[in-house]
């Protein structure tokens, strides 16, 4: 039975690693690698890496760089349910990584910013029992109205559902409002500064009037799950840095599959972070060897 249903982005993530400031208008070394990516491939891989059946509903290119995601997400027990676009390129993200393992990114959503209502096959959601949704379908204009036509399906099919804000900077006036009777909101601490104006986990209370629960995660100070019930909170797990891309994305794997599979709020935060630790100790944003 499928467990999860995901929506969200699916491309390649060319990995740039440099030590040292990049010169601008010059050459700087870098190590690279093409790896999978997207987010919501990344966390559709994790989930599978816990033990969850996920499919994962997205928008590709009729090209090789689909094709390739496609295979690989199969690989790895990802059932993909693509619409394919002969229109537009499959994702690709340039993703440079400096020392400290921080990434900063340079998307092309390409056929993802196409992504479209009709894109879901109602009959994935029968068979499930949650529906996670990344904010990127949200955050651009184009994918908005199929980002909301999802959410409103699995609300009527009876799914819990999650959204994972993704990106502070693109963030935008309404946002609440289209995310508004989500069952978790998982934002990390730049998007609740975003949507609360702080970054004090006791701020996501003021979220509650709109989701169900709040799952924050605040990198090396660790997570908080925030409900009426109120603040519970988990340290991170130690873990060399070595690429930060797609941390977030695992801890929501982590979190749902054992938030889903009955766990407490305390051990769900746990699932959470042990799969970030994970994902932070080596190159690219899905499970090494995935």
């Amino acid at each position: 039975m499928t467990q999860v249903v995901v929506v969200g982005d699916a491309g390649l993530d060319v990995v740039a690693r440099h030590s040292g400031p990049i010169v601008h208008g010059g050459d700087s070394r870098a190590s690279v690698t093409i790896e999978p990516g997207g987010a919501g491939a990344n966390t559709a891989v994790w989930l599978a890496a816990c033990g969850v059946e996920p499919v994962l509903v997205t928008r590709v290119g009729a090209d090789s760089a689909g094709r390739q995601v496609h295979a690989e997400l199969t690989a790895v027990g990802v059932r993909c349910a693509f619409a394919v676009d002969t229109d537009a390129a499959t994702c690709c993200v340039v993703v440079l990584v400096d020392e400290t393992g921080q990434r900063t990114m340079l998307p092309d959503r390409g056929a993802n910013a196409r992504f479209a209502p009709g894109d879901l096959n109602p009959e994935l959601l029968a068979g499930a029992r949650h529906l996670h949704l990344s904010g990127y379908v949200l955050l651009d204009a184009s994918s908005r109205p199929a980002g909301l036509a999802v959410l409103r399906q699995a609300r009527v099919a009876g799914l819990t559902t999650s959204v994972d804000p993704q990106a502070a900077a693109l963030l935008y006036d309404g946002f609440l409002d289209d995310v508004a009777g989500v069952d978790l909101l998982l934002p990390n601490t730049e998007e609740l500064v975003a949507l609360t104006g702080s970054a004090s986990a006791a701020s996501a209370e003021s979220l509650l009037d709109v989701v169900g629960a709040v799952a924050l995660t605040s990198g090396a100070d660790g997570a908080s799950w925030v409900d009426r019930d109120g603040v519970v909170s988990v340290p991170a797990e130690p873990a060399e840095c070595v690429d930060s891309t797609g941390a977030g994305d695992a801890f929501d794997a982590g979190l749902l599959a054992a938030w889903l599979a009955g766990a407490s709020r305390r051990e769900s935060l746990l699932g959470g972070v042990r799969a970030a630790a994970r994902a932070i100790s080596s190159v690219g944003a899905q499970p090494s060897g995935s």
